[in-house]
């Protein structure tokens, strides 16, 4: 079969060719579109279930919250195990899944059995599942700053809380909408929010309590509909507009009645624009800013999301303030091309090399880059099947490629020839036609062929065992 095989390849050479082309331009097709990182991801596949527990003791988080999730959790179809933390106000279940589990397979069932253990949280506990992302997937972070001396248009200094609304409300969502980010999460800076502060002496005076005062923000603070009205044929629409804009509108809301008088939001507590707790800052030179990292979705090109997420960021950029400046910090793309760059010199260093050596041993220039020409014909086919298996090309997957066992069959096929044409022009004392080359390089073909398999078959046997290996090892040396 295989001599067979060998003679119709050289009768037929241009048809052969022909098929390598394509493959090759398969191949360099394969590599526009092949994820690049630095890096192989050893992430195993985990869901986050993140809970926020306003005043809970880690201990009643633990009881309360995580335990009765992680019950829920129990039995779900590929689980491998769950592990929790409970702090002061947070309660986070990781959820970890056998290798090879689709993500969103995970994350459904996650929800599934989020929603079932709900009725069994306190009240107000919402879980949610984290972003669609690993420990590898944060490739972009930028800082929101304030140019020295710069004010606001009333002359005032720009704040902290400030930095926080511009990135909450003007950045942020547009990062969002760059394909392949998951997440944009932000630290530093105050989070605006209104405050009610009430005056508890004034409540006790009136026969009023806290809850009366929270009952009567929920129930003000919402548009209502009621329906519409027919008139010649045109509907009109009817609304009652009752969604508070600002602390005035807060202030107004009518709390209780007493004597005829209407109680409002404003008698009895103060209405003002503060920030939130924080747990932390972020600052940079000695100076307060607001840092914001960007999240890239599993499976992703971080080198092309980096990029994406860098151009939006320049464009939103525009829509600032005067006085309001964002500095890219890290980008995952400078040090994917320095892997890239690391990379093309080992392969080029290494083909040349192989170049030399054959050319000493062979003795014949021609023949040695016929046999090296196997390297990027090789590789290109590689990255044709890294693409289909979604393998990143890393310094783990292209940067240890072995050149001997590459050119390894093609040495002992070409070596062969050569010896075989030269005897036979030795004897013959004259050069070879072209049949008779054709003749002599399939008859030497074949006599090497299934030698040259074996050895490339008992070299390859030696990294199987590579493929048994599981969790972070399995992940790191298979690409």
């Amino acid at each position: 079969m295989l001599p067979r095989i060998i003679g119709f390849s050289i009768r037929q050479r241009w048809l052969v060719l022909a098929v390598v082309g394509l493959l090759c331009a398969i191949g360099a097709w394969s590599a526009t579109k092949l994820p690049i990182d630095a890096v192989p991801d050893i992430t195993n596949v985990q869901v986050q279930i993140n809970t926020e527990a306003e005043g809970y003791s880690p201990l009643e988080s633990e009881q309360r919250i995580t335990f009765p999730i992680e019950t829920a959790i129990a039995g779900i179809p590929n689980l491998s195990y769950t592990r929790s933390i409970s702090r002061y106000g947070l309660s986070q279940v990781t959820v970890v899944f056998d290798d090879g589990t689709d993500i969103y397979f995970a994350r459904q069932q996650v929800n599934e059995r989020i929603q079932a253990v709900k009725s069994q949280l306190p009240p107000g506990m919402e879980p949610e599942m984290g972003p669609i992302s690993t420990g590898l997937g944060e490739i972009f972070m930028f800082s929101i700053e304030a140019k020295p001396g710069a004010k606001k248009p009333d002359g005032s200094p720009w704040t902290a809380e400030d930095l926080r609304t511009m990135s909450d409300w003007v950045i942020r969502p547009q990062i969002r909408t760059v394909r392949g980010v998951a997440e944009v999460n932000t630290i530093g800076g105050y989070e605006r929010q209104y405050h009610v502060t009430p005056n508890s002496s004034y409540l006790a005076s009136l026969g009023l309590s806290l809850g009366d005062v929270v009952e009567a923000l929920e129930k003000n603070n919402a548009n209502r509909g009621a329906g519409y009205v027919e008139r010649s044929g045109e509907q009109i629409l009817i609304r009652v507009p009752g969604q508070a804009a600002n602390e005035q509108d807060l202030s107004q809301i009518i709390v209780a009645t007493r004597g005829g008088v209407p109680l409002r939001i404003a008698d009895v507590a103060d209405v003002t624009i503060g920030s939130g707790l924080r747990t932390g800052a972020a600052t940079k030179n000695g100076q307060e800013v607001v840092l914001a990292t960007v999240a890239m979705l599993i499976g992703e090109n971080p080198r092309i999301v980096a990029q994406a997420a860098a151009e939006k960021l320049e464009e939103s950029a525009k829509s600032l303030p005067e006085g309001i400046i964002v500095r890219p910090l890290y980008d995952r793309t400078a040090l994917v091309e320095r892997t890239i760059q690391t990379v093309q010199k080992n392969l080029a260093e290494g083909a040349l090399l192989v170049i030399v050596i054959l050319f000493l041993l062979l003795g014949n220039f021609r023949a040695a880059l016929m046999t090296a020409a196997v390297i990027p014909v090789a590789m290109l086919m590689t990255l044709t099947g890294m693409l289909a298996t979604r393998t990143s090309a890393n310094l783990m997957s292209l940067g240890a490629l072995d050149f001997g066992l590459i050119v390894d069959g093609a040495v002992i096929i070409v070596e062969n020839c050569l010896r075989r044409l030269g005897e036979a022009q030795h004897r013959m004392g004259r050069l070879l036609d072209r049949d008779e080359r054709f003749g002599l390089v399939a008859k030497a073909s074949a006599e090497v062929v299934k030698p040259s398999i074996f050895g490339v078959i008992i070299i390859t046997a030696v990294y199987l065992p590579i493929f048994a290996l599981e969790g972070v090892e399995g992940k790191t040396f298979q690409g």
